[in-house]
Formats: structure tokens, C-alpha cells, sequence
């Protein structure tokens, strides 16, 4: 009888893999007491938002059913036409279509409750463990420097200014200098403690994988504004949590991906 089991040459490095792929698998579920858990020992949950300063500048976003130069274009062509673009033009972007990119990624279609939400992308158990910065650089109406995306009330919240924002930007993904020639780059960043309130030790694949879902759909809607994306997961994670300012313990970057118009 065939065992099913793929056999390949054995690499020094296959012990090492094979321990770390266990991150990969959905083992650890059968591990967890989900009677156990801090939902079930009845601990509130997590806000679905972190909380913003309230003397930081605000910037209202143009809403759906406001938009008014953002083109239809049809769910075949924008998969057909999805590719990772790493030359764009110094076009800026407008602040309509950074708000589309920020509504089609993050963006809030129902609040169930104080600490539930639905978005337009999938989340497990709807916990959304993900917070959106932006590294502006060429965005029509908006200074250069951080802002981050506050979806509950779709608008920006403006962190604060950053000297040799273009440069840090290239030295915190390891000299990949066309995250510095893009218009806008989107970071996400993972408050854990969302996720694992309900699945404790099984949160960690879930929020890789939403990090994910929320990638793909920045790239759908980047078809609709002639800009491109390039998914980026190679970075210096002490550079980049403190270039967004967050602890790096619990917050920090997951990934990135920088926008602008394509050529």
C-alpha cells in the first residue's frame, strides 16, 4: 500500500523545517482547552480598533457612494490583470482613491457589537486583528509623513511627521528602494491579543492568513485606479515597528505593500 508520504533527498537544514512548519499545520487546535481561553473565562474583549488620540489632525475620507472617479471595472479583468508592480510614476495619488484602497482593505459594513465588526475582507471569528498605517509620500491634500487608517469612522488619523520618511522606508525593507519611489506604502501591523482572546495559541496562522485576504484585495482594487502593488514580507522588524512607532511585543509590523500609479 502506498504510504502517500513524499520522499525527497534529506537537507541538512530538514530537522530545522521540520520543527517550523509546525506553525503551518492546524495541530495545535486539538492542544487548546477552548473552555480555557479568555473569552470563555468571560474577560472583555479587545476594542476592534486601537484607540486614537483625540489632539491628533483627523482627515475625513470620501465615503462609498461619494466616489466619483473611481472606474468600474469587472471581477474577471481585475484577476486576470493582478500583478505585483514595482515601477510607478511620481503621479500622486488622490485622496479619493487612497480612500477606496483604505475602504476595499479595511473598510467597516456592519458593527454587531462593541468589539465586533464586519469589513470587506475575511477575518477568523471576525476578530480583525490588523491596524492599518500609512507611509505617505505623494497622496493630493496630505503632508507627507504616518498616518493610520481608523475604520470605524473612515477616516485618517495624522501620527505625526518623520524626516527621511523615503529613506527609512528603503532601509527597513533592506535597500528595496521601489517601496521609497511608490506614492503611499500600506503597512499592517497585528494587535495579537484580538485574535488570541478567542483562539489563544491558535490565533498566530489566523492572523498570518488575514494579513493575507487583505493584501489580495489591495491588489483587486489597485486595478481600478491604474496603480500598482507589490506585496512586501521581507523587511528589518525593529526598524520598521519603531518607523511606525509601536513596541514590536503587542503590536507590531506583519507586512507591507507599496502604492503608486503604474507606468
Amino acid at each position: 500500500m502506498r504510504s502517500g508520504r513524499i520522499m525527497f533527498s534529506k537537507s541538512p537544514q530538514a530537522s530545522r523545517f521540520s520543527q517550523n512548519r509546525y506553525f503551518l499545520k492546524d495541530s495545535v487546535r486539538l492542544e487548546i482547552d477552548f473552555s480555557r481561553t479568555d473569552q470563555a473565562r468571560g474577560l472583555p474583549a479587545p476594542p476592534p480598533q486601537k484607540p486614537a488620540d483625540p489632539n491628533l489632525p483627523r482627515i475625513r475620507l470620501v465615503s462609498p457612494g461619494e466616489w466619483k472617479n473611481i472606474r468600474k471595472i469587472d471581477l474577471e479583468t481585475a484577476i486576470r490583470n493582478r500583478e505585483s508592480r514595482r515601477s510607478f510614476t511620481k503621479e500622486p495619488l488622490t485622496l479619493e482613491e487612497l480612500s477606496f484602497l483604505l475602504w476595499a482593505t479595511q473598510g467597516v459594513r456592519a458593527k454587531l457589537d462593541r468589539a465586533t465588526v464586519l469589513k470587506t475582507v475575511p477575518s477568523a471569528g471576525a476578530r480583525h486583528a490588523l491596524e492599518t498605517y500609512l507611509a505617505v509620500l505623494r497622496v493630493e491634500g496630505l503632508e507627507p509623513g504616518i498616518y493610520r487608517y481608523l475604520p470605524l469612522e473612515h477616516q485618517l488619523v495624522q501620527e505625526f511627521q518623520e524626516s527621511g520618511l523615503r529613506e527609512k522606508l528603503v532601509e527597513a525593507t533592506l535597500g528595496q528602494r521601489f517601496v521609497g519611489e511608490s506614492a503611499v506604502v500600506f503597512i499592517w501591523t497585528t494587535i495579537p491579543y484580538r485574535m488570541e482572546w478567542r483562539y489563544d495559541l491558535a490565533a498566530h496562522k489566523a492572523i498570518a492568513l488575514d494579513a493575507g485576504h487583505v493584501c489580495q484585495n489591495l491588489y483587486l482594487a489597485c486595478e481600478a485606479i491604474r496603480a500598482g502593488t507589490c506585496a512586501v514580507g521581507a523587511y528589518h522588524q525593529q526598524l520598521m515597528d519603531r518607523l511606525v512607532r509601536v513596541d514590536g511585543e503587542d503590536e507590531f509590523v506583519i507586512y507591507l505593500a507599496p502604492v503608486g500609479k503604474r507606468p
